[in-house]
């Protein structure tokens, strides 16, 4: 027996991972009505797995109440280390242009994550959860999505306008439904993974990547610190790497001793897989959204699995609600996968480059591979091409149809490992402390998740700023000025600002445009074109806010 439910104004989530999970609690947020469904039965545990979370994932976190719950529970990371056989090439700190609250990263199990996301979702009454329902058809057409849902009781079927998948690498089915391909290519070497816990306190802060160890020649070893004295060692292991055999004969024990010598130790967690780097050709399907690992996978070193999963979830969530409400245009969806896939390319390209320089592919970058590391041991520039892995950093939207170029503050390339670029259109607006009457909002980024944020120099009229912006869109609005709301000048030093400059600011916290504030129609083309607004044509409430 089949049941049908039509759900109006609702989105689909199929996948209740992080990325879901993110998702639906973002969705929420803006006052849209999720379904979330998963296949399985119940939660499982999986130990570590996607573990380094980046201190601008938290901040998304922390606007559903769970960022700053990660990073007390988490082991911040701020220091990584390189080394070849026993020598220390190089360690590389982290840095924040701006002055968040949050550390680099924080290292924390999935399982561990999972569970603080699932008391967000618990508290929130727009969010309806559903194990137990795997989704076996997708259709469509212009007024909403039906999927097909095979349950213990039957067959389902829930009618929602949207949906948003994030149901992990292995989707083949639905991808096949949708029409979308996931090509690329797997690497042959297999990583074995290990979670332990154990007593050493010198490796209780850092991140430790070894090229050739003697206790793995010819191949590498990263050591991730966790929480309660937990462990992950990754040892690179050939493609015919057996883990049960290794486990009844000794060798998994051999290899964590040759780490960590004669300190007593448990095994909390262990896996073997393949590395594969993959990405779908297209991340919209109409009223579906793709995200996560079901349409992007790439090597784990640097972390960019997850970190990006979760900037996939905040990219669609506040497009689908605005498009939702009203505020917007439906061609606002098409820049979620431009946007998304773009940085899905920008992960490929830096994780297929560590890979390549990992596991060589060919006699001659083998041979590139070990003159490189030879000739660190002395050269700086040598130490400068040695690839352990660039850890996760945000997208920057300088390409995007949303974003206005500015000649003042130009957008710049992909910058040093462990720095960022200069605050401009398209980039992440840098966090600082700020002082807002009437506010909670203690930081920068908590004021740019409400909607449009408008920032003034000290020079602009806010009078006629606030008139020409509520004119152009029909959207939430924050406007503020800069010195305003600066608590201690760090804002304006972040920014660079100039006292006639309006910056404009997505509710993602991409800076979408820094414009002069006397042009009037550059002003209004600007924040109709960061939310592609459906200006006068919908009429809503507006919260307006002038500090």
């Amino acid at each position: 027996m089949e049941n049908r439910t039509l759900h109006t104004g609702t989105v689909a989530v199929i996948g209740n991972g992080p990325v879901g999970q993110t998702t639906a609690l973002l969705l929420a947020r803006w006052g849209i009505r999720v379904i979330v469904l998963d296949a399985r039965p119940h939660r499982d545990p999986i130990g570590s797995k996607a573990l380094c979370q980046q201190r601008d994932i938290l901040d998304i976190w922390e606007s559903v109440g769970v960022g700053q719950k990660v990073a007390e529970e988490g082991v911040s990371l701020s220091v990584s280390r390189t080394f070849h056989r026993d020598t220390e090439l190089f360690s590389l700190s982290y840095t924040d242009k701006g002055y968040s609250p949050f550390p680099p990263f924080v290292n924390i199990s999935q399982t561990r994550t999972e569970e603080l996301l699932d008391g967000a979702i618990t508290a929130q009454s727009l969010i309806d959860v559903r194990w137990g329902h795997e989704v076996i058809n997708i259709d469509q057409d212009a007024n909403g999505v039906r999927l097909e849902c095979a349950t213990a009781d039957g067959t389902r079927t829930v009618e929602v306008e949207y949906c948003v998948m994030s149901t992990g690498s292995r989707s083949s089915a639905l991808r096949r439904q949708l029409g979308v391909s996931f090509n690329g290519r797997s690497f042959e070497d297999k990583f074995l993974i290990c979670d332990i816990r154990a007593d050493l306190p010198d490796w209780a802060q850092e991140r430790r990547f070894h090229f050739d160890p003697e206790w793995n020649p010819g191949r590498q070893v990263l050591i991730h610190p966790c929480p309660d004295s937990t462990f992950r060692i990754d040892w690179q292991v050939p493609g015919d790497f057996d883990l049960d055999q290794a486990t009844a004969n000794g060798d998994l024990d051999r290899r964590v001793r040759q780490i960590i010598g004669d300190t007593d130790y448990d095994i909390v967690w262990c896996s073997l897989y393949r590395f594969h780097a993959r990405l779908v050709d297209r991340m919209r399907v109409g009223r579906v959204l793709l995200a996560g690992d079901c349409a992007h996978i790439v090597a784990p070193f640097g972390g960019r699995g997850l970190n990006s999963g979760v900037s996939d979830a905040e990219n669609a969530a506040w497009k689908l609600a605005f498009v939702l409400r009203g505020w917007s245009d439906e061609s606002l969806l098409d820049t979620y996968e431009l946007e998304r896939r773009a940085a899905a390319l920008e992960n490929l390209d830096v994780t297929s480059g560590t890979m390549e320089f990992l596991v060589p592919q060919s006699d001659q970058q083998r041979e590139h591979r070990t003159a490189v590391l030879e000739a660190a041991h002395s050269d700086a520039a040598a130490r400068s091409q040695v690839d352990s892995g660039r850890l996760s950093e945000p997208f920057w939207y300088t390409d995007s149809p949303l974003t206005t170029p500015s000649t003042v503050h130009p957008a710049e390339g992909r910058p040093p490992k462990g720095d960022l670029p200069r605050p401009a259109p398209g980039v992440l607006m840098p966090d600082a402390p700020v002082r807002v009457a009437g506010s909670d909002a203690r930081n920068l980024r908590a004021l740019c998740r409400d909607g449009v944020l408008v920032l003034a120099g000290a020079g602009v009229d806010t009078d006629r700023l606030r008139a020409t912006v509520l004119d152009a869109v029909r959207v939430p609005v924050r406007l503020h000025r800069i010195d305003a709301i600066d608590a201690d000048g760090r804002l304006a030093r972040a920014l660079d600002a100039r006292v006639d400059e309006v910056w404009i600011v997505r509710p993602d916290g991409h800076i979408a445009a820094a414009v002069p504030a006397d042009d009037v129609a550059v002003v209004r083309e600007a924040v109709r074109t960061a939310v592609a607004a459906r200006g006068s044509r919908v009429v809503c409430e507006v919260a307006a806010t002038t500090a």
